[in-house]
């Protein structure tokens, strides 16, 4: 199994055409780890500490929709579309979205995401 423990981008997007936001974060992919039921997952934090401007953008985002891209560094900047959650510490979970989001039994902690 190939682990990606390192820096990425989270991009936060208004439509196909407008990324209003991007953050660097350190993070380390936890997948296949105990607890993450198969789906892509990674911990992590940013990669400096948020300040002013920069902390009132993010938890306007978060509130309004914790959905992000996160990408890596590679030649075709494709990424995973993610949902995170972020600690009280300012620790982040990353949890990929499956395509057509998650049923309530598949993901009973995070009802929200349930596309039905």
């Amino acid at each position: 199994m190939h682990r990606f423990v390192g820096r990425a981008r989270l991009e936060w997007w208004a439509n196909q055409a407008v990324c209003l936001e991007t953050y660097t974060i350190d993070i380390t992919d936890t997948t296949g780890t105990a607890g993450t039921a198969g789906a892509w997952q990674a911990t992590g934090r940013h990669a400096s500490v948020l300040g002013g401007t920069q902390r009132e953008g993010w938890d306007f985002l978060m509130e309004m929709d914790p959905y992000f891209f996160v990408v890596f560094p590679s030649k075709d900047g494709r990424g995973i579309f993610v949902r995170v959650l972020e600690a009280e510490d300012a620790a982040l979970t990353l949890i990929e979205v499956p395509e057509g989001g998650w049923l309530d039994e598949q993901h009973p902690d995070l009802p929200e995401l349930n596309p039905y």
